[in-house]
């Protein structure tokens, strides 16, 4: 009754209402935050699928090219992708060829496609395969018998020498050591430090970001201008956390349109699809960087 006569009824209803009405608001905004996750997850598979039938088409028209020029379509015998034990047991076939003298060849071919002259002089005719294959670890012997491309997650430079033995080093297939793996993404960012294949620190985080345009409000070219900002303003954050680690090997993976950033900072920058939250997208990063593509030309 005396709170009638106060006026503290009235008060404390309206001070329920309050709650009631902030608990709303809270879930909308739960809500919308949780639809702006879905957005940008659904963007970048979108993206992922986008760069994936990019690659088709362009492996598509060097076809349509190759049979309009009368050019005799040739393909690799055997693909296969390599990873872990099935990797190491590779690895350890090719170091255990033993030839004689100046019998087997290796050579490193770099992204340039750039076939050197021994590597011609190996494969013959199918030395366009190891630049399709390119870049690459190119192996053959003198005989024929032996003949192989790997793509190399660590690469060396560039080099191409005979020998008596397959010359490579398992630390540009596997990793070994001390370093660290940053997976960026234009809306997600993952640091891990390791120590050979056991991680031994995480970092990571989200950022916001506007993934499409309403139908109101402001124009096109202002929404991408405000994204861009956005991802700009990520990077920094991404640039800022890597320095703070200064590993002594860095390899960046993640987006292509955003990891050539990094290039002045890493050891290796890779393209590689990893969506989720940041630390499975990590694990799924880094599982698909230390993978190795066998091709037999």
């Amino acid at each position: 009754m005396l709170d009638r006569v106060l006026g503290r009824a009235s008060l404390k209803e309206r001070i329920a209402d309050l709650e009631e009405e902030n608990h709303h608001l809270e879930r909308q905004l739960a809500a919308e935050e949780e639809r702006r996750a879905e957005a940008a997850t659904a963007r970048q598979r979108a993206e992922e699928r986008e760069n994936k039938l990019e690659d088709r088409i362009e492996e598509l028209e060097d076809r349509v090219e190759r049979h309009r020029s009368g050019e005799r379509e040739m393909g690799f015998r055997a693909e296969e992708r390599l990873r872990r034990d099935r990797l190491a047991e590779v690895l350890d076939r090719l170091s255990s060829v033993e030839s004689g003298p100046e019998g087997v060849l290796t050579a490193y071919v770099d992204d340039e496609g750039r076939v050197p002259g021994a590597v011609s002089t190996a494969f013959g005719d199918r030395a366009e395969l190891v630049s399709r294959a390119a870049p690459c670890l190119a192996v053959a012997d003198d005989t024929g018998l032996l003949s192989a491309c790997l793509s190399v997650p660590n690469p060396p430079e560039p080099f191409a020498e005979w020998g008596d033995r397959v010359s490579l080093e398992r630390s540009w297939f596997e990793p070994s050591g001390s370093y660290s793996v940053a997976l960026v993404r234009s809306d997600l960012f993952a640091l891990g430090e390791y120590e050979g294949r056991e991680r031994t620190a995480f970092h990571g985080f989200d950022s916001e970001l506007k993934s499409q345009h309403s139908k109101g409000g402001f124009s096109q070219s202002r929404f991408e201008r405000l994204r861009d900002q956005q991802i700009d303003s990520h990077l920094d954050r991404c640039r800022a956390a890597i320095e703070t680690v200064d590993p002594d090997r860095l390899y960046v993976v993640g987006e292509r349109s955003v990891i050539h950033e990094f290039e002045g900072l890493a050891t290796v920058t890779s393209a590689v699809d990893a969506t989720g939250d940041p630390e499975p997208a990590l694990d799924d990063a880094v599982e698909s960087f230390w993978t190795v593509q066998l091709r037999v030309p």
